[in-house]
């Protein structure tokens, strides 16, 4: 990461160890060791670098730890380990073991937004606060990605269609689809690259049909049913444009969650945070201003 933080080093990298057979995740940390934590989880198919606007700031203040997911970025790619829902939940609690936080300030965007909303239904007691930036969330996606998505889960557990799927150009497809943020001067090409150059290689295309293998598209109703049960702060923060997520999603879950606040911004699509990073930041500045039910 090519960020700093006014007051700090660069990030601290550190590796921790999410499963019993030794898979590792890849963390960035910035900020004082002993502030308050907030735990930054990127989408698909990024990783840590799509905070690299938000890490600064909130590392005056805070201790920032970005991971990348595991699968993603610098960390492991197993491929004999599970990525359905719950399992990916579970494992966000292994993180934080790791990282020896009982509890924190979670933040998460697309499928980082996913899981953290599972995570803060099932163990309340470890989210002090929460904010979901377009994600699925308890939906599902638009139309034709509903379908683009549904037919690469196919593909992944299919073994009639995988030697197919195997040689289909992940990397080129994902760079055309992140084009306009680089034309637009949002997204770096060497952060870019960092997303999707793995998958160009055998190894990188065989564990994206493994991880999307135990991925499921349909909306996820269980999710819907608690979200009147989030208790912490919550802030829901939506690129109106989002050509992926129906910002109705945004608008469900800023209803059903007792006082979330909901921003909106117009003429936003769905990386947000590259976008429009100072409102961005000052949404999560409020969230995490805001005082929990315990203090």
């Amino acid at each position: 990461m090519s960020t700093q933080s006014a007051g700090t080093d660069r990030p601290r990298t550190r590796s921790v160890m999410v499963d019993d057979d030794g898979a590792h995740v890849a963390c960035w940390e910035a900020g004082p060791p002993d502030a308050e934590p907030v735990l930054l989880l990127h989408g698909y198919p990024a990783d840590h670098h799509c905070w690299r606007h938000q890490i600064p700031p909130l590392s005056r203040r805070y201790r920032v730890i970005a991971p990348d997911l595991l699968g993603w970025g610098e960390s492991d790619r197993p491929l004999h380990l599970s990525f359905d829902y719950d399992t990916e939940v579970a494992r966000l609690g292994r993180l934080l073991d790791a990282l020896g936080l009982d509890s924190v300030n979670l933040v998460g965007h697309d499928y980082g937004g996913f899981l953290s909303l599972g995570f803060a239904e099932t163990h309340p007691g470890r989210v002090r606060r929460l904010a979901v930036l377009n994600s699925r969330a308890h939906a599902t996606f638009t139309r034709p990605w509903y379908a683009v998505f549904s037919l690469i889960s196919l593909a992944g557990r299919a073994p009639a269609l995988r030697p197919a799927a195997m040689h289909l150009p992940y990397a080129a497809i994902h760079r055309r689809t992140l084009a306009p943020l680089v034309r637009a001067g949002h997204l770096d090409t060497g952060i870019l690259e960092g997303y999707v150059d793995w998958m160009d290689t055998p190894e990188g295309r065989r564990w994206l049909l493994h991880y999307f293998g135990d991925y499921r598209t349909p909306p996820r109703p269980e999710l819907r049913r608690r979200l009147q049960e989030i208790s912490c702060p919550t802030a829901v923060i939506w690129g109106r444009a989002d050509r992926y997520l129906r910002p109705a999603i945004a608008t469900e879950l800023a209803g059903a969650i007792p006082d979330a606040e909901l921003t909106m911004l117009d003429g936003t699509g769905h990386w947000v945070m590259d976008e429009r990073p100072a409102e961005v930041t000052a949404a999560l500045s409020r969230l995490l201003s805001r005082a929990t039910p315990n203090g």
